[in-house]
C-alpha cells in the first residue's frame, strides 16, 4: 500500500498535538508494582498474552490456565509456568536474548484488562517447578518477571469487540480448520484431514 509522506505521522510532537493531552486517571493509574487491587485481577485471569521482542522479530503469545496460574510471589515479582507447546519457544528465545516483556490480563466477562511491563528470566529450579504441578506434569520452566509498571486498560476495546458477548461468537466452522490452512500452505503435501482428524484427542491429551 503506497501512503502519501504528507499525511504520516512522524515525530512525537505532531503525535501529541494529534491527540492533545493524556487524562489524568490516565497517568495516575499506573504503578511500578503489584498493587492489591491489581493483584485481584491477576488472580482472577485464566488468560493472558505474552510479548517479547528478539533478533528474530517480535513475538505475541497466549498463555492460558485455571485462574491464578500467573503467580503474584510479591508487589515486584510474578512468575508464569511455561506449559507444554509446539516447542517453537519463539517467546523463551527473546527472553534470552532480550528480558523486556509485556503481558495483558484478561478475566472473562470483565471489560478492564490489566498490563504489566518488566523484564524476565527463565527458571527450571525444581522447587519452583514443582510449585506449579498440574496433573502430575510439571512446566519445564517458569518465567521468573521482576515487575516495571502495572496499569488497567480501559474497558472500551472489549466492549466495541463485544469479547464477551455471547451472540457475538464466531462458529468455529465458520473458518478454515488448522489441518485446512496446513494442507493449503504446504501445497497439499501435509495431510491435513488426517490432521483434523486427530487434533481433538491429541489436543485433550496433552495439554499438561
Amino acid at each position: 500500500m503506497r501512503l502519501d509522506p504528507a499525511h504520516l505521522v512522524s515525530d512525537a510532537d505532531a503525535l501529541q498535538t494529534l491527540y492533545g493531552a493524556s487524562g489524568e486517571a490516565s497517568i495516575k493509574k499506573e504503578v511500578d508494582h503489584v498493587h492489591p487491587h491489581y493483584r485481584a485481577f491477576i488472580e482472577a485471569a485464566p488468560f493472558a498474552v505474552l510479548a517479547t521482542a528478539g533478533p528474530g522479530g517480535l513475538d505475541a503469545s497466549p498463555r492460558g490456565d485455571p485462574a491464578g496460574f500467573v503467580v503474584v510471589e510479591d508487589e515486584k515479582t510474578l512468575l508464569l509456568p511455561d506449559r507444554r507447546g509446539n516447542n517453537r519457544i519463539d517467546s523463551l528465545r527473546n527472553v534470552l536474548a532480550d528480558p523486556r516483556v509485556a503481558l495483558l490480563f484478561l478475566v472473562p466477562g470483565v471489560g478492564e484488562t490489566l498490563r504489566v511491563n518488566g523484564a524476565a528470566r527463565i527458571s527450571v529450579d525444581p522447587a519452583l517447578l514443582a510449585r506449579f504441578d498440574m496433573d502430575g506434569k510439571l512446566p519445564r520452566s517458569v518465567l521468573v518477571v521482576d515487575v516495571h509498571t502495572v496499569y488497567f486498560q480501559c474497558s472500551r476495546a472489549l466492549l466495541r469487540s463485544k469479547l464477551w458477548d455471547p451472540q457475538a461468537q464466531v462458529p468455529r466452522s465458520a473458518l478454515p480448520s488448522v489441518g485446512r490452512i496446513l494442507s493449503d500452505l504446504t501445497a497439499g503435501t501435509f495431510d491435513g484431514a488426517t490432521y483434523d482428524r486427530e487434533l481433538p484427542a491429541r489436543v485433550a491429551g496433552t495439554l499438561y
